[in-house]
């Protein structure tokens, strides 16, 4: 259904038809940063969760839960469901993911933050749970941007080189 669907011709645009050398994605240490990469979503799955958990828990107690806390738990859930993506089409070479995951892994964590700081925004557990998202998408771009993976995921020169 993917390739019916050209998913990666519309998610990769100019670059969607590169793919890194083999030897490069079947590397160890490719395959262990991915493993951290798949580690570090599931852990950002939990966070998510348990946002939600806490958010019906007081809800369940009369409390007032904002709405911004709600609209955020579930917008977050979206985008790791959208890095897992990412990650698994960059694990099988796509350079257009490997972009996309490591330019999310740099703004995140910044929109997070800059967004925790609002005053009154949001209570402060989920200012906590901010923060560690935001230090778990660090993780995650840190091993994005390591000397390897820069080096298995070289920037496509123009017109790059199809899969084959």
């Amino acid at each position: 259904m993917w390739r019916r669907l050209r998913l990666d011709r519309l998610a990769g645009g100019r670059q969607a038809s590169y793919v890194i050398h083999e030897d490069m994605r079947e590397h160890p240490r490719t395959v262990r940063a991915f493993m951290g990469i798949r580690w570090l979503l599931l852990a950002e799955t939990v966070v998510g969760l348990t946002a939600i958990f806490i958010a019906a828990v007081l809800t369940a107690r009369g409390e007032h839960v904002p709405w911004a806390v709600w609209f955020r738990s579930t917008v977050v859930l979206f985008l790791t469901a959208t890095l897992y993506v990412f990650a698994w089409r960059a694990q099988l070479g796509w350079w257009w993911a490997y972009a996309r995951l490591r330019l999310f892994s740099r703004i995140f964590p910044i929109v997070t933050l800059v967004v925790a700081t609002i005053p009154g925004l949001y209570p402060f557990w989920m200012v906590v749970e901010q923060i560690v998202f935001s230090l778990i998408m660090i993780g995650i771009g840190d091993l994005l941007t390591s000397d390897h993976m820069r080096e298995a995921f070289p920037r496509p020169a123009k017109g790059g080189r199809s899969r084959g």
